[in-house]
């Protein structure tokens, strides 16, 4: 298993060097380009069902252990290893990843961006897909830093060179700020690892057994700090969310998918696998202000999505999905931020949950593109009083279904993160105030309020039509094509994951909950 999990991580850098030489020409089909697209395909299945295998093979019964583990020094004189392995935390957003890739790289083979060669194109996807794969594998700081960098050049050039209009601008803001975060994440990744009980290491593992052993408070307060800030680049937190909108509107569809559905991710995973346990006396002290942060996020984003959603804003729906997606993160990190299992469980939960849910909504969003030529609600809701539902029932049913997963509706996925992170904010852990976390589950509840609001404007305004609408009646837009059989293959497994999540959510929280009691050991719920 431990070859496994290497091989899974290595294949994409290994098919991304392939994809840019010269297929053989009994491999070429139509054309060397959907060769090359077919190679994307079968590298990411390969390491799909290397994930699968890893999976079915996983220890279900000791999901806080780590699995699969491979270690091999490096740089001996630092203590830093090649240090691989797998627990209840990471696995899931290890197979979200090698899912979400996959699905993409299907839908590509049928629907290819407008842009430079394939080739380039899928070699960055698989390169992108290597990055996040390793950061969810590696267990050693340097080796995560590494990782979180590597995925920064592909999705740049996935937006600059595949984006849409303003992709320029959208691709040097999502660089900037994430380098900027992550220069000052290094910095505290080597003031915890430099400051090791023991003598330098980076070993994540050993840094959370310690649970800060060994660190003053004072360095525990400055490592946390850094550290906390490059995530929260990353995660979004408001107010450094400013870049999420304008990548995400500029990105390609598959771009956008994998941004949602998997970089926001690595931002808060950083938190539960080296914050929390590496610098406990740090994040108890940082932990209201984080919190704080991630309601005004959650009421942020959904103001932001309602005064885009309402009629005559001129609202793109694909700005309006990433702006929800801030609110939905905020969700995230209020579990993270209460410093409790049940907390951190659900804001685990809730990471699966928005990448099953958010990956959906931007195919589809990107779907509608394709076939109006338009994002803008306005124009979307005016074309027709039927709308979607008239024009391609079952497009606009999976649209509506995906709304109402967002909006958390019971019984699908997206329910039961955020109730966790609002349970966990009603019992914070000991040190923390009790009265400022119940203004921010109130708070957190009145989000989920505004997030039902403009989910419903959208189904309503996009799906149903809105009757009070100038009728421009586009020729363009008087028939839309319905679900056709690539998307029907590429979008299915994220519909149903997203109810069998809501329906059985002890398949996650049986792997997570172990897991976060051995890295949290000293919180009693």
């Amino acid at each position: 298993m431990q070859g496994l999990l290497v091989a899974a991580v290595v294949l994409p850098l290994l098919g991304a060097a392939a994809a840019l030489l010269p297929a053989p020409p009994g491999l070429r089909g139509s054309g060397p380009d959907q060769a090359v697209l077919r190679h994307g395909v079968t590298v990411t299945g390969a390491v799909l069902a290397a994930t699968v295998v890893l999976t079915l093979g996983f220890d279900h019964d000791n999901p806080d252990a780590m699995q699969a583990e491979s270690s091999v020094s490096w740089i001996p004189a630092l203590g830093i290893r090649l240090h691989f392995g797998v627990d209840g935390v990471s696995l899931p957003l290890f197979v979200l990843t090698a899912l979400l890739t996959f699905l993409c790289a299907l839908y590509s083979y049928f629907k290819m961006p407008a842009g430079p060669r394939p080739q380039t194109f899928v070699a960055l996807l698989l390169v992108l897909e290597c990055g996040t794969l390793a950061t969810f594998a590696v267990l050693d700081l340097m080796l995560f830093f590494l990782a979180f960098e590597m995925v920064l050049i592909p999705m740049y050039f996935l937006i600059a060179r595949w984006g849409g209009e303003g992709r320029g601008p959208a691709a040097w803001k999502f660089i900037l700020y994430t380098l900027l975060g992550s220069v000052v994440m290094l910095l505290g990744l080597l003031v915890v690892g430099l400051n090791a009980q023991g003598g330098p290491t980076f070993d994540m593992v050993e840094l959370a057994e310690a649970h800060g052993a060994g660190l003053s408070h004072t360095t525990q307060v400055v490592a946390a700090l850094a550290i906390g800030l490059g995530l929260a680049v990353k995660a979004p937190m408001w107010p450094l969310h400013s870049w999420l909108p304008d990548a995400h509107t500029a990105a390609p569809t598959v771009g956008s998918v994998l941004l949602a559905g998997v970089l926001l991710k690595m931002g808060t995973y950083g938190f539960v696998r080296i914050l929390l346990p590496g610098v406990p006396e740090g994040a108890e002290t940082f932990a209201p202000y984080l919190a704080a942060f991630a309601v005004v996020g959650i009421i942020y984003g959904s103001l932001a999505c309602l005064a885009l959603a309402r009629r005559g804003a001129r609202g793109d729906l694909k700005r309006l999905i990433a702006y929800s997606s801030v609110g939905h993160m905020g969700f995230v990190l209020l579990g993270i931020a209460t410093l409790t299992h049940t907390g951190v469980n659900g804001a685990l939960f809730a990471n699966i949950a928005h990448g099953l849910i958010t990956g959906l909504l931007f195919f589809l969003v990107g779907a509608l593109k394709d076939r109006t030529g338009t994002t803008d609600m306005d124009t979307l809701a005016g074309t027709s009083g039927a709308a979607l539902y008239g024009k391609a029932p079952r497009f606009g049913g999976l649209l509506a279904f995906g709304a109402v997963a967002s909006l958390g509706l019971p019984g699908l996925a997206g329910f039961w993160g955020e109730l966790l992170a609002l349970l966990g904010a009603y019992h914070p852990a000991g040190g923390l105030s009790r009265p400022a976390f119940l203004v921010f589950m109130a708070l957190g509840g009145l989000g989920t309020l505004l997030t039902a609001g403009y989910m419903l404007i959208v189904v309503r305004r996009v799906c149903m039509g809105d009757p009070e609408e100038p009728r421009p009646a586009l020729a363009s837009l008087r028939t839309v094509p319905d679900i056709r059989g690539y998307e029907f293959a590429a979008w299915t497994p994220l519909a149903v994951l997203t109810v069998l999540a809501g329906l059985w959510p002890a398949a996650l929280l049986g792997l997570t909950d172990p897991a976060v009691q051995h890295l949290l050991p000293g919180v009693t719920r």
